[in-house]
């Protein structure tokens, strides 16, 4: 029994081997390579049309943050471009204020520290999205030169972009693409904070407006180790007034 198991499991081992071999192997051929790098340079001039057009447009963000499926916080800010590119936000509505004193004593202290903690984690996931969205083709074309890209078409006019080690090393980055609209569809990022083992899951979605300009409809961060969420919407999209 014990020998038949120890079998199976080397069938198993062997397997994973020859997938992962027969995937390096893709990337190597010359063909795969060049398919590649025709859609990264399809995603970065749609990215570059994407933030020209947008940068005419004021919208809406509604960021939702949930502690062990418990929302703690809802706020919404008015959002637009500045001069220098960047995207300026004003406070349009935040959680009220919670009117009864804050516990005393060492349950108060556990609770501050509680929401220190979240306040913490916040700041740091925050920097951690920066290094995934917007999506950065030249680290899609480091990870592609180092052999830890992957090209595959999962539908007619779509494209599905993964690389590995893309921003940390063992991290995954995968980008879903619209071949024929030449528009990001999604992108979903596997990735941790300060270890392997604190781990962050992102999933992006994105949206069309009827002028054509593509925009972030949606995202979901999972911070798994403190059972924290972080839902944002953007709506609402108007051209601003010149």
């Amino acid at each position: 029994m014990q020998r038949t198991k120890a079998n199976r499991m080397v069938v198993m081992a062997t397997g994973m081997v020859l997938v992962a071999s027969i995937a390096a192997s893709a990337m190597q051929d010359p063909a795969a390579k060049e398919q590649l790098q025709a859609r990264i340079a399809e995603v970065k001039a749609s990215l570059a049309a994407n933030a020209a057009s947008l940068r005419q447009y004021t919208w809406q963000e509604t960021t939702e943050i949930s502690l062990k499926g418990e929302v703690k916080s809802k706020t919404q800010n008015a959002c637009s471009y500045g001069p220098d590119g960047t995207v300026q936000k004003k406070l349009v509505s935040a959680p009220p204020e919670k009117k009864k004193d804050a516990p005393r004593g060492l349950k108060g202290k556990i609770v501050e520290n509680k929401v220190d903690d979240i306040k913490d984690y916040m700041e740091s996931t925050g920097k951690l999205i920066k290094l995934y969205v917007p999506p950065d083709p030249v680290k899609m074309q480091a990870s592609m030169a180092a052999g830890k890209g992957a090209l595959t078409q999962p539908s007619a006019g779509k494209a599905v972009l993964t690389f590995s080690d893309y921003s940390l090393p063992g991290d995954k980055f995968t980008i879903t693409f619209d071949t024929v609209a030449k528009k990001i569809l999604a992108v979903d990022v596997n990735t941790y904070l300060d270890k392997p083992d604190d781990k962050v899951t992102l999933a992006v979605a994105f949206t069309s407006l009827p002028e054509g300009p593509n925009y972030l409809s949606s995202s979901l961060l999972d911070v798994t180790a403190k059972k924290i969420q972080v839902k944002t919407t953007n709506n609402g999209y108007k051209l601003a007034a010149k």
